[in-house]
């Protein structure tokens, strides 16, 4: 049964299990499993985690804040005169570095489960979070609150179904091809609303 801990050690040791679940996938990991791979007891989960359901929750929470914090460091997001199609460019160069990559493929992963209704996502979190970052960058840049959100979310849908193409097929030129057309809409989308309001 986990104990009042410190919080500062209860996120390092969700840290060192996002790494671990980064280099062997979540879809079916154990507490016994998970641990061992940190190189740790059994123990130190459970001193702070009190089933493997509230480690889930903590590691999902703590990768959607993660997540969060990486697209606020994206150069340019929050200037009007910085093409989104520039930060999205940034955000897949980012994405795809050695690096960056397995957490890449862990959120995918946990995106496919969740799909499938095999993982529930705590809060808006991931997906409707990403959403509501680019169309906060959307707005910016003058485009009203409904269409930047609707926009948004089809930018996102389909830089994810993208990203996830060229994970698969391994065929970078095709999706990054694809992701050149992406760009110049959603910035033909800015521009017609920056012509409408001159």
């Amino acid at each position: 049964m986990s104990r009042p801990a410190n919080p500062e050690r209860r996120r390092e040791v969700t840290d060192a299990a996002i790494e671990q679940l980064a280099a062997t996938g979540i879809g079916s990991f154990s507490l016994r499993t998970l641990a061992e791979g940190m190189g740790q007891s059994t123990r130190v989960l459970t001193h702070h985690f009190a089933d493997k359901s509230a480690l889930l929750t903590a590691i999902l929470l703590r990768l959607d804040e993660r997540q969060h914090a990486a697209l606020l460091s994206t150069p340019g997001w929050d200037d009007p005169e910085v093409e989104v199609g520039s930060i999205v460019r940034s955000a897949w160069e980012r994405n795809l570095t050695p690096g960056e990559l397995p957490m890449t493929r862990l959120i995918r992963e946990i995106e496919g489960l969740a799909a499938a209704g095999r993982l529930p996502l705590p809060g808006a979190g991931f997906v409707r979070g990403r959403a509501e970052f680019v169309a906060s960058c959307l707005m910016r840049r003058g485009m009203s609150e409904s269409s930047a959100l609707t926009k948004a979310t089809l930018l996102n849908a389909a830089y994810s179904s993208l990203q996830g193409d060229y994970l698969i097929t391994g065929d970078k030129e095709r999706a990054e091809a694809a992701l050149e057309e992406l760009c110049t809409w959603i910035d033909s989308c800015v521009q017609a609303v920056r012509h409408t309001d001159s």
